[in-house]
């Protein structure tokens, strides 16, 4: 029998885990709580916009339930690619400022890409300066107009330069909660996956996150492939996305294998898709067909992978998702104005911060899996977005309860669970 937990008696559960466990603790692991939870987020270069604008809504709705948290405190794992790569660091690495506290939250992710897209997608031709202004090549590096046939589209340094300078010397280890970030060797042909869960036996792996970050977001014909040496390791790095550019799965398989038989809670984000071009604008037409032609044993192992078969066939044959847990949020309609992922004008980037927002009121969508066509629901994604926020607060409260009466040697008996009429007590 179920009895609603009354408002009083939620807040001194919530102040008598604060008060054992301190202040801004990180979540307990797993094994005092009920499920996983997984952020996953895609790539998508400026796009990146519609997901962090559609975690701002989540992190208030959390942050309305305990205002000294951070989505840090609530996901187990946060997993990106690409551009979601460098958001997955950005909302788990520690602040210098308040070590138990990420960099960004994600509305000042939004302001990120506001801030500095436009640099880190600066035009690099002498036709676009002279049509902006009559202006030069002298003062920095850039491409001529006839040399467009060269790759890749832009130079990185900038990206490069902003991304050592605000995740500094952290490494893989040092984040506040678990991460999954794939990239992709193109000189080895293999998927990299930098977990946390592998340091144990890879060590390698535990990378400097401004290095996993470049590496995952290497667009093959839009930033040049990024190299660099880990304890005695050469990495030859380009994007995420040829390995896998919905990192869900991945990181779904990375907790199956490292954490046991727990249910997951898994809210999986997009970058928006046009409905006519399913690889949403991940190559850059002027360059493509030469970086095919130069590389194709690194696309034909990214579309053919056995190695990331037998990642998926590993996930598959351990179980199945519960449908209820899994969130899938993406604008399947994406306006195709807005589809070229290095369009860091002002007026897409607000538009894109639109499209978000509008995702917001949308039906969720569940992909019907016999003709891949989105199906509609009847409940909103903010809704559902409310709904996964109750399951969250009430499994970090769950955790953090375990643990203290574990702390005074006292067994812990009963459940806590969310569900859409409020937390309660079984």
């Amino acid at each position: 029998m179920k009895h609603t937990m009354s408002p009083f008696l939620l807040f001194a559960l919530m102040l008598f885990s604060q008060f054992m466990a301190g202040f801004n603790t990180p979540l307990p692991p797993p094994s005092y709580g009920d499920h996983v939870s997984i952020l996953s987020i895609d790539g998508g270069g400026i796009r990146g916009i519609i997901p962090a604008t559609v975690l701002d809504y989540l992190d208030k709705a959390l942050k309305a339930k305990d205002p000294t948290t951070s989505l840090a405190h609530y996901f187990d794992v946060i997993s990106g690619t690409s551009t979601g790569g460098l958001m997955t660091a950005m909302l788990a690495a520690p602040n210098s400022s308040n070590s138990n506290h990420p960099i960004f939250t994600p509305s000042e992710v939004v302001q990120f890409y506001k801030k500095y897209g436009p640099d880190i997608f600066e035009p690099r031709f002498a036709l676009i300066s002279l049509l902006k202004g009559f202006g030069s090549c002298d003062a920095k590096p850039c491409r001529a107009w006839y040399d467009l046939e060269k790759c890749p589209k832009y130079d990185g340094e900038f990206l490069r330069d902003i991304t050592r300078k605000i995740l500094k010397d952290t490494r893989l280890n040092q984040t506040l909660t678990n991460v999954v970030i794939p990239s992709f060797d193109e000189r080895k042909l293999y998927p990299v996956i930098f977990s946390n869960f592998k340091l144990k036996t890879e060590t390698y792996l535990n990378a400097k996150l401004s290095d996993v970050c470049l590496s995952t977001s290497a667009a093959p014909t839009y930033l040049p492939p990024h190299q660099f040496e880990n304890d005695g390791v050469q990495f030859d790095m380009v994007d995420g996305a040829m390995a896998a550019n919905n990192p869900a799965l991945v990181a779904v398989s990375e907790v199956i294998q490292h954490t046991g038989n727990k249910e997951i809670l898994l809210l999986s984000l997009g970058t928006g898709i046009t409905a006519n071009n399913k690889l949403g604008g991940i190559f850059d037409g002027v360059c493509q067909l030469q970086w095919l032609l130069n590389s194709y044993g690194v696309f034909s192992e990214a579309l053919y992978s056995t190695d990331m078969t037998h990642y998926y066939l590993a996930t598959v044959f351990s179980g199945f998702l519960p449908q209820d847990n899994y969130l899938r949020i993406e604008e399947y309609n994406l306006d195709p104005s807005m589809e070229d992922m290095d369009d860091a004008s002002p007026k897409n980037m607000d538009k894109l911060e639109k499209v978000g927002k509008n995702l917001l009121s949308q039906s969720v969508s569940r992909i019907n899996i016999n003709n891949f066509v989105p199906v509609p629901l009847d409940q909103t994604n903010a809704q559902a977005l409310d709904r996964l926020a109750d399951k969250l607060y009430a499994e970090r409260l769950l955790r953090l309860k375990r643990k203290s009466m574990e702390k005074r040697r006292r067994p812990f008996i009963g459940t806590v669970e969310a569900n859409s009429n409020g937390i309660s007590a079984a």
